[in-house]
């Protein structure tokens, strides 16, 4: 195995119990991510996909449905400590390490293609996520957005390389003589940041043991602790396609979320 797919899933969500398996219109949502990664694996040599999760009865829907699955420890504080445990676990050690998130069913198949990518084209580096261009309208959406919400949607600037300088809850850059270089480009210069991560095996063991940052306890973004200690992370440019209304959604989190995913997939159609 070259490369592993996690998907972490857990039954118990306070907010959620049982959130993936809950069904969107008609299949459950674990089986949706689990369709996506399938088809992103198949792109790539040595590439397989695994859920892990610590309740028995996710591990009976995967059986059912011929889904890879691993049981982890219940003392896994976060979904990355469930993929840790996940690659550790497999009978041959990954090199490089995807964390899909079980409750993300909108992540486009060709997002995790990408970050694959990157490694495969490039083996050293360090871990490596995926960012989207904002169009000018897209931004003016953002920002109106984090008038209610301030601490939604992430945006990153990076080198010329995509590795990342920074990551922020704020909306980074700032932009001087916004109305000329509105005239002047067609899209902003702003990178919103989706939450997948794909990891060098011997970085994710070495994140697994860091502890919280600074910057990250004052964001809420734990890819500033890899910043502050040397660790790149590779920014790859993808789009929606004609998907665009799902930039919106980053996951479900609850159960109103399921009625909103619902109603993009009708109006946007399956993957």
């Amino acid at each position: 195995m070259k490369t592993l797919i996690g998907i972490p899933a857990r039954y118990g969500s306070t907010r959620f119990p049982g959130k993936p398996l809950a069904k969107i219109a008609g299949k459950e949502m674990l089986l949706r991510v689990w369709e996506n990664a399938l088809k992103a694996a198949a792109k790539f040599d040595g590439c397989e996909a695994f859920v892990a999760t610590d309740d028995q009865r996710i591990v009976d829907f995967c059986k059912q449905h011929n889904i890879n699955v691993m049981m982890t420890s219940e003392n896994c504080l976060t979904g990355t400590d469930r993929i840790v445990e996940l690659a550790h676990k497999m009978p041959e050690k990954p090199e490089f390490v995807v964390n899909l998130q079980g409750d993300n069913p909108l992540c486009p198949t060709w997002f995790v293609e990408a970050v694959i990518a990157a490694y495969y084209n490039d083996n050293t580096v360090d871990t490596v996520t995926p960012v989207v261009n904002l169009s000018w309208e897209e931004l003016d959406n953002l920002r109106e957005h984090k008038k209610s919400t301030p601490f939604s949607g992430t945006t990153a600037v990076f080198d010329c390389k995509g590795d990342a300088f920074w990551f922020s809850k704020n909306i980074i850059p700032a932009i001087r003589k916004e109305e000329k270089v509105r005239e002047n480009s067609p899209s902003s210069p702003v990178y919103r940041q989706v939450g997948l991560y794909g990891y060098r095996m011997d970085i994710l063991d070495k994140i697994a043991n860091l502890p919280e940052g600074k910057y990250e306890k004052l964001e809420g973004l734990e890819q500033l602790r890899w910043i502050e200690n040397n660790i790149k992370v590779r920014c790859v440019q993808v789009d929606y396609r004609n998907y665009k209304k799902m930039a919106s959604l980053s996951g479900v989190d609850s159960p109103e979320d399921v009625a909103r995913v619902e109603k993009v997939l009708a109006e946007c159609g399956e993957f």
